[in-house]
């Protein structure tokens, strides 16, 4: 099996004179994909994909046209500035929106109105990442030129290119393959933080691996066997050596541990002992995610960056797409968890503006819920928990008639084995 074929197994799973301004077409904007009242997942996948283009559209329609800076709000938590996000704010939301993306548009077939949908937004990424690297256009994205943050969505860009690298690095253009590698090397000049940050180092060096690029082997061997240092049992790592109450496990930490340590395995760097090891834990964490989603669709609002609202659940999401869910619990239950909780979240009134760009918040308009570190593209990272619809339609995750998760059965009042401890 060939590295292009191995990589895509193993990690899926403008208003129109904006468009003629930037050279694209201006007939690729298909309408909503209709949704209708199946038994199976169809009407949630159909929710899903319209949700998530929702999403996406503001932003690469005008980042695609080289107009992110000149169109995009960016509104701030409490203590920051806006000449200190502005910094970061259009990295962060491009980098975030395609880690999330990346295993659906790396998807084939399905419906036509869904291949529709995707060819739109890949044909706008590829003008947004020719624009995002090149010096020359007013939507030159900040990888390393100012601050700490931009190692961060050098991390995210590069996890989507190891989710999806068959539709999101190999028909780049060379001059733009150039650039990115460039970009994602000098990145290497940000220190990070001793803490979760590590994984954001080890990313853009695991991606860098990937494409047989030279590589820092010491930046993604710290990051792993510190992570791996620090986890605390039961499925949970600290973030650093402390214990967190928050969701930065599913945002970052097993998310991009399991995809470093795969690109790890397969260019034969590591053995896959920690591998085996790690997903061991993340079944186990996967199983803690769907028992933390009420029968109501809400789940505990606990720690730091709450408002990355659908992104708390990144990993419950991943370990469905691989297909890795524990044999206690059904797709077919994650499905419908994971819907009712994207429903609660997205649908509350003042979640997008009226421009339909992100607004902070976890329901709906909050920005008391942000931290000084937060702006509008940091909230673009949401689009980690679409990570499911990598899977194919007919893939037990959307196929299969809904069941009720976890917390629905017991509060329902079915009897079921009481739950236990990963030993590890």
């Amino acid at each position: 099996m060939n590295r292009r074929h191995w990589i895509t197994s193993a990690f899926t799973g403008l208003a129109t004179g904006s468009l003629a301004a930037s050279g694209l077409p201006t007939d690729i904007s298909p309408g909503p994909i209709a949704i209708g009242t199946q038994s199976d997942g169809t009407e949630d996948r159909a929710y899903w994909v319209n949700m998530l283009v929702k999403i996406a559209r503001p932003l690469l329609e005008n980042m695609a046209a080289g107009t992110l800076r000149k169109n995009m709000p960016v509104e701030f938590g409490e203590g920051g500035t806006l000449a200190d996000r502005q910094n970061y704010t259009y990295l962060e939301g491009f980098g975030r929106l395609m880690a999330g993306m990346a295993p659906w548009l790396a998807l084939e077939g399905g419906p036509a109105e869904e291949q529709a949908l995707r060819k739109e937004m890949l044909q706008l990424y590829q003008q947004a990442m020719v624009n995002g690297v090149d010096p020359d256009s007013p939507d030159y994205l900040n990888f390393y030129r100012h601050g700490r943050q931009p190692l961060v969505d050098a991390a995210f860009l590069a996890h989507a290119y190891l989710r999806a690298p068959e539709v999101l690095w190999e028909p780049l253009d060379g001059t733009t393959k150039q650039r990115a590698i460039q970009e994602m090397k000098n990145s290497r000049v940000i220190l990070p933080y001793y803490s979760n940050w590590l994984l954001f180092a080890g990313m853009v060096e695991a991606f860098l691996l990937s494409i047989d690029e030279e590589w820092d082997e010491m930046r993604t061997a710290m990051a792993t066997r510190k992570n791996i240092e620090w986890y605390l049992g039961d499925g949970m790592y600290g973030d650093g050596a402390d214990f967190h109450w928050d969701y930065y496990n599913s945002y970052v930490i097993q998310p991009m541990l399991l995809d470093i340590l795969k690109v790890l395995k397969y260019k034969e760097k590591e053995d896959g002992r920690n591998y085996e090891r790690v997903l061991k834990r993340a079944r186990r964490y996967a199983e803690i995610q769907e028992r933390l989603i009420s029968p109501e669709g809400t789940f505990p609002v606990i720690g730091r960056s709450i408002v990355y609202r659908f992104g708390a659940f990144q990993h419950l999401g991943q370990i469905a797409l691989w297909q890795e869910l524990p044999e206690e619990i059904a797709p077919a239950q994650v499905r419908p968890a994971m819907t009712a909780v994207l429903k609660t979240l997205m649908e509350a009134p003042g979640t997008f503006d009226e421009n339909g760009w992100l607004q902070l918040g976890l329901a709906g308009h909050q920005p008391g819920l942000a931290e000084s570190y937060i702006s509008t593209g940091s909230l673009y990272l949401t689009s980690e928990g679409f990570l499911p619809l990598g899977l194919p339609p007919e893939a037990p995750f959307w196929a299969a008639a809904a069941e009720p998760w976890t917390s629905k059965k017991v509060f329902g009042g079915q009897d079921l084995e009481r739950d236990g401890a990963l030993y590890d």
